[in-house]
């Protein structure tokens, strides 16, 4: 297992240095001189000119690129803002990617819990009542805007449970839980859709398999069969779109975070687009980056954890 992790972090090096090269040019060509927009339109050109020089600006490309590199990878640091003065990038999205985290951690609890139990379910209880109700709710969750699922639990579901309908207080962890109820539970529930449509297939598939019915003819339970024969055997195609649906909600929440007001990482970069802060849209669209790359070698980890034979696989 330790080989096969090795080799898979080897495997991310060339995709990580590939995205801040992309990420870099594209940023570089950004319209608009950044000194002007730090000091404003009516500076001094000396001033502007002197504060390009500083930050680097007027090197050439492939210069700004090596400093940049050895910034973000010897010493973590992600540059300054251009807009926000005297704030660093690191500590802009430190704060905006808590905030996003805590999110994006309870709508996937929220989407596990409803989408597995709604997708096992319904392999189990197949073509009853059940199956086809939990289906045609997956597919009324799959087909809704998140904005507008967002925007009914502001009118109607928020002050009738008493929540705060936006914006985020992180004063303690209980005021922090309040805040978070409403957008976790909107995107929580669109995510378990696609995971319960996706868990039933997988949970189809498997119990009309031989080692099912021999489990079966041998009398073990059927809880036993479905949870600890079955469940683990489909579990590589359920941890797939768990995976990619945990990166979604860390970095494409943008609109939940708009909704709600809450001060994510999403929300943040879009703010820095429409500033044209050069160093934070850089330093926010890598975090988004690293964090889907990180959150599918987690994935590609797991698929060794749950079946051995592919860890073994040297192809």
């Amino acid at each position: 297992m330790l080989t096969y992790t090795l080799r898979r972090l080897f495997q991310a090096i060339p995709v990580i240095l590939l995205v801040t090269l992309i990420v870099f040019l594209l940023n570089a060509s950004i319209p608009g001189d950044p000194g002007r927009i730090r000091l404003g339109q009516r500076a001094d050109p000396a001033a502007v000119d002197a504060y390009n020089e500083q930050r680097g600006y007027n090197d050439p490309l492939i210069i700004q690129y090596g400093k940049y590199l050895w910034r973000l990878f010897v010493h973590f640091d992600l540059g300054e803002s251009d807009v926000k003065a005297g704030k660093s990038v690191n500590e802009i999205l430190e704060d905006a990617f808590l905030v996003t985290l805590r999110l994006a951690l309870l709508s996937i609890v929220v989407a596990l819990f409803i989408g597995i139990s709604a997708g096992v379910l319904s392999a189990v209880k197949s073509r009853s009542v059940i199956d086809y109700v939990s289906m045609l709710v997956a597919i009324l969750g799959v087909s809704m805007p998140v904005f507008w699922l967002g925007i009914l639990m502001i009118i109607y579901v928020a002050p009738a449970l008493g929540l705060p309908r936006t914006g985020f207080d992180d004063s303690s962890l209980s005021t922090a839980l309040r805040s978070l109820a409403m957008p976790a539970s909107a995107l929580g529930l669109l995510s378990s859709a696609t995971i319960a449509r996706l868990s039933r297939s997988a949970m189809l598939d498997v119990m009309t398999q031989d080692y099912i019915r021999t489990a079966r003819s041998k009398g073990v339970g059927e809880a036993s069969v479905v949870l600890k024969h079955a469940m683990r055997n489909a579990a590589i195609p359920i941890v797939t779109v768990v995976g990619n649906s945990f990166g979604y909600l860390l970095v494409g929440a943008v609109l939940t975070e708009t909704v709600f007001a809450l001060p994510g990482l999403g929300r943040e970069v879009v703010e820095a687009i429409k500033m044209r802060d050069r160093e934070l849209i850089t330093g926010g669209i890598l975090l988004m980056s690293f964090v889907f790359i990180g959150v599918n070698l987690l994935v590609d980890l797991s698929y060794a954890w749950f079946d051995p034979r592919i860890r073994d696989d040297r192809s």
